[in-house]
């Protein structure tokens, strides 16, 4: 039993380490999101760091309309980033769980 416990801790700590190896490595994993008339494109990691933003001129004229394309294009943008996180992640800590039966619903 104590080496059972001894393997699990060790698988744990791996995992630990796994997840943050994910981590680092979705800072460099990039959700390119643009308008949908193509006028304003942000660049946002996996991690949801914001890393360009393109506007196009004419949207320099009206500042009302370019605070919006900037909410609605990085808010999209954050979405998607969140579930290539979340997803990424998940299948980390999934793989490093030990088999305990009823927990492997909460990675589905």
């Amino acid at each position: 039993m104590f080496g059972d416990m001894m393997g699990m801790m060790g698988k744990l700590k791996e995992t630990q380490q796994k997840v943050e190896a994910t981590k680092k490595r979705l800072d460099t994993v990039y959700i390119d999101e643009k308008s949908a008339d193509g006028l304003l494109s942000v660049s946002i990691s996996a991690n949801r760091a914001i890393k360009e933003i393109k506007i196009d001129d004419s949207l320099l004229q009206d500042k009302e309309q370019l605070e919006d394309y900037l909410i609605l294009t990085l808010n999209k943008a954050i979405e998607n980033a969140t579930k290539v996180n979340e997803t990424e992640l998940a299948a980390v800590a999934k793989e490093g769980m030990p088999n305990i039966p009823g927990m492997d619903s909460l990675f589905k």
